[in-house]
């Protein structure tokens, strides 16, 4: 969203106005604009945290302010802070502003390519996750995906180092101290058939204990997610009371750079 500067509601501040070159005139917007700026990227915060069932860091806090300056008279604050960690935040805030599908994330490709993943579907952690899986909010921890994905050999040509061996993979299955012992493996329900895993829901599966007769779902794979519309820009700004908010810090900062 983007605040451009209001000269209403300048009234009392006309004296102090005239005193100010134009450089410092301008010196003195951009500074209210970057004072509202962060205002709503404040409440922009808020309006994440209430929208969103445990929303995560990357989310919440991930809004940017473009600066305003003496020569770029507008302020701009975009959800892309973090936009080189996985997906850019604004492609997912699009999805919850306007509604319509989530793209697939990084993971979800790589289990695409590598054959497990179909196509049309996406991933969920199961209402009760796996232990040891979640970071509490609802997805999986960057160490356990990692595991996942290099276990079935998902990684890429450039990540392929990554990938697991048959030693990798026994070392997964005997366990640890800190993690029992595990085989994964993929269902695919109804959706392929064939399988001595049809009578169980398409997704990653881990089986545990003598035997492997401990099963639990680690990863579902669902059909692709329509979002609803949840999140308003308009609704932030009026909210925040944006335009109120810059009148004063306008004034105020007229005040300041003309030294009244």
């Amino acid at each position: 969203m983007q605040i451009t500067p209001t000269f209403q509601g300048l009234e009392k501040v006309q004296t102090a106005l005239r005193r100010l070159s134009g450089a410092e005139a301008r010196g003195a917007f951009a500074k209210a604009l970057n004072d509202t700026g962060f205002h709503v990227r404040r409440a922009m915060q808020t309006e994440l945290g209430s929208v969103f069932d445990r929303a995560t860091p990357y989310i919440q806090k991930s809004s940017y302010v473009d600066m305003a300056t003496p020569d770029k008279l507008v302020v701009e604050i975009l959800p892309t802070y973090q936009r080189l960690k996985g997906i850019d935040p604004q492609q997912i805030l699009a999805a919850q502003e306007a509604g319509g599908r989530r793209r697939d994330k990084r993971s979800e490709v790589a289990l695409q390519r590598a054959g497990l993943l179909p196509r049309g579907y996406q991933t969920a952690i199961p209402a009760t996750p796996y232990p040891g899986s979640d970071d509490g909010r609802g997805n999986l921890r960057g160490s356990f995906l990692v595991q996942l994905l290099a276990y079935f050999e998902a990684f890429g040509e450039q990540g392929y180092k990554s990938n697991m061996n048959d030693k990798g993979r026994a070392r997964v299955q005997r366990g640890t101290k800190r993690q029992a012992g595990r085989r994964y493996f993929v269902s695919f329900g109804r959706l392929r058939g064939g399988t001595r895993s049809d009578h169980l829901a398409p997704g990653i599966w881990a089986a545990s204990g003598p035997g492997g007769v401990d099963v639990r779902p680690v990863l579902m794979f669902v059909r692709r997610a329509n979002y609803q519309p949840r999140i308003s820009t308009a609704r932030v700004l009026q909210q925040a009371g944006a335009e109120e908010y810059l009148a004063r810090r306008m004034r105020f900062r007229i005040r300041e750079a003309a030294g009244v």
